[in-house]
């Protein structure tokens, strides 16, 4: 017996008006945090999917996005989610989650889990798939030649934005940065946040200090890709990580979260540079690096 599928218009003849479905969208300072999952996303370095976990007020962690047996896992790796948020511990079943960085082929492997050689050989399998299927591409490796000329300045791979006042850890060049907003067809919109005919922000020197205030003794200013000459708005725009189209629309589901992390000099002392990038002319020498400088 089969059964019947719906029908395409009423009784009368009147035509059925489905309504779209939309994905939830629960805001980052809302009281409830029970409507969360892991955003799907695929390793830059190696291609595999991972999914990104919110952490207690730390910033998103990736995670593998299957479960294997806790005690073929070592106490250091093992994670667990609740409610949502990931959590660095076991929650007490046999099972439990694992952080990315450990299994990615593309990195080292750690010395304090071979117990994990196994699911990485599977991922290094699944790397060469996608690279031969023609999905994923490597990044290109950096130049081993030593006695090339090399550029003197270049612009950082994770800079220090200032969005209204607070320092953020980008996770990639400035001009790398795409919008996490989800379009039509239910992908990630490829536009970037600083979109063509929209005013960047302006590296300049600061000082280096901490949350509480307090100056770094090891260094004393440092290059920050400052937006504070911005309005409010197009700050507000950048911290949600949205190109100005669907900055418009507000109601527009996210497809990722934003990938800022609360810079702390103590933490991320490996990313402060004591120099504004250089900037380069088109087809002539590159710049010397100037207070001040604007992108």
């Amino acid at each position: 017996m089969c059964s019947t599928p719906p029908s395409e218009s009423h009784w009368d003849g009147s035509p059925v008006h489905a309504l779209a479905r939309r994905s939830l969208r629960v805001a980052p300072d809302a009281v409830s945090r029970l409507l969360r999952c892991g955003q799907n996303d695929r390793c830059r370095e190696c291609g595999n999917r991972i999914e990104w976990y919110q952490r207690g007020r730390h910033s998103a962690v990736r995670l593998h996005p299957g479960e294997v047996l806790a005690n073929a896992v070592p106490a250091a790796c093992r994670w667990h989610v609740s409610s949502g948020v990931a959590h660095p511990s076991q929650d007490g079943t046999p099972w439990c989650r694992l952080p990315h960085s450990v299994l990615c082929p593309a990195r080292p492997a750690p010395q304090a889990a071979p117990e994990l050689a196994e699911l990485r050989r599977m991922l290094a399998v699944n790397t060469r798939r996608l690279i031969d299927a023609g999905a994923f591409t490597l990044s290109p490796a950096e130049p081993t030649d030593t006695s090339a000329p090399t550029e003197p300045g270049c612009r950082p791979a994770r800079p220090t934005v200032q969005i209204l006042y607070v320092r953020y850890l980008a996770a990639r060049p400035v001009e790398e940065i795409q919008c996490v907003a989800q379009t039509r067809r239910r992908h990630r919109c490829t536009s970037p946040v600083l979109a063509p005919r929209t005013h960047g922000g302006q590296w300049s020197m600061m000082p280096v200090i901490t949350h509480a205030g307090q100056l770094v003794p090891h260094a004393e200013s440092m290059a920050v890709y400052s937006l504070a000459h911005l309005p409010y708005a197009e700050q507000m725009r950048w911290r949600s990580q949205r190109c100005p189209q669907h900055a418009a629309t507000p109601t527009t589901a996210d497809l990722a979260l934003a990938e800022w992390e609360p810079f702390d000099p103590l933490l991320h002392s490996d990313h402060i540079h004591a120099r504004v990038p250089t900037l380069r002319r088109r087809g002539g020498p590159a710049d010397h690096p100037r207070r001040g400088a604007r992108v």
